[in-house]
């Protein structure tokens, strides 16, 4: 696995499902922690934070989530939380990432739209300058908060409209947070040429990933991993060529699987549905996306091969340029090509 592992480490990835503010590595959170002294419940000792980060289930997760969310405060928090996750993201040879955002929960917080997206375009022109990464958005609806969070969502992307937004999104707990309500939203963005990602299937059974693809329109699906439970879904996923962005370990430290060696992962593959590898809220998960590729790699039982080919499922599933995605085809081909034996 060591040989693996330094494969993993050099092979040039794309990352289609990580969230902004869930990326902030225990430095960075410790950091706002501290400038927020006796204001927050987060630890501001980087090393107490693996304790606070062990989750009940999945409310608790996101009851903890939301606690960091409260850290950012104000535009320079927004840039430094940005340009740092681009920069840890680099680190492991991403050279593309969807990044998750959910504007909502800083503006109800007292940022202002305006200068929240100038924050984070600024942070990501420097990051493309800085890391050699190119970042774009996915602005998200966080469920919990219902329709009104929904329509301030879409304002935000209408009215803001930030160089690096390309798709909408919805996220936050399933359970009690119905899909369809949020129709009108989606058809309202798609319309205005932004795609279709919602999350669907993590905590809940099939029917929310139907209810994604029937009334949401998803081009891709966040996590999706309960379509193995329903084989007539399968088959429509994989005719239709339509995604999902997996993340095993996230999975299993939200509790939405028992076990690693439980994961639908190769049911999925097995099944010919286009699957991504990603890691969600890294941090928070004690995972990095290496890792990630490393959990699949076990789960399917694939070497540097495989591993490229999953590298590749997600240039293609991203919402990157054709001269981008073939830019990047090109590299992990030529990597692989160039492995030692």
């Amino acid at each position: 696995m060591t040989d693996l592992t330094t494969f993993i480490a050099g092979l040039p990835k794309v990352e289609l499902h990580v969230h902004h503010v869930g990326s902030a590595s225990p430095r960075i959170v410790a950091e706002l922690a501290a400038r927020h002294e006796g204001r927050s419940p987060v630890p501001s000792d980087p090393a107490a934070l693996a304790d606070y980060f062990v989750f009940r289930d999945f409310a608790h997760f996101i009851e903890l989530y939301l606690s960091v969310v409260d850290l950012i405060r104000d535009p320079e928090d927004v840039w430094i939380l940005t340009h740092e996750v681009a920069r840890e993201l680099a680190r492991q040879q991403v050279r593309y990432a969807e990044l998750t955002v959910t504007p909502y929960s800083h503006v109800r917080r007292g940022i202002p739209a305006p200068a929240f997206c100038e924050a984070i375009e600024d942070a990501r022109k420097r990051a493309a300058a800085d890391f050699g990464i190119e970042l774009r958005w996915c602005f998200d609806i966080p469920g919990e908060a219902g329709l009104p969070a929904a329509e301030e969502t879409l304002r935000i992307c209408l009215e803001e409209r930030p160089d690096g937004l390309v798709s909408f999104g919805l996220g936050g707990p399933e359970i009690g947070v119905p899909r369809p309500q949020f129709a009108p939203y989606f058809a309202r963005a798609r319309a205005a040429g932004l795609r279709s990602v919602p999350h669907a299937g993590e905590t809940t059974g099939p029917q929310t990933v139907w209810d994604a693809l029937r009334d949401l329109g998803a081009e891709r699906i966040g996590h999706g991993i309960s379509a193995a439970q329903d084989p007539e879904l399968l088959t429509h996923l994989a005719e239709h060529r339509i995604a999902l962005e997996v993340c095993p370990t996230s999975n299993v430290r939200t509790r939405a699987v028992a076990s690693i060696e439980e994961h639908p992962l190769k049911r999925l593959v097995d099944a010919g549905v286009r699957v991504t590898i990603n890691s969600d809220d890294p941090p928070m998960f004690g995972t990095t996306l290496d890792e990630e590729y490393a959990v699949a790699a076990r789960l399917l039982g694939v070497g540097p091969e495989g591993l490229a080919a999953l590298a590749r499922e997600a240039v293609s599933a991203s919402f990157l340029d054709e001269g981008g995605k073939r830019r990047i085809s090109e590299e992990i081909d030529a990597y692989l090509a160039a492995r030692p034996g």
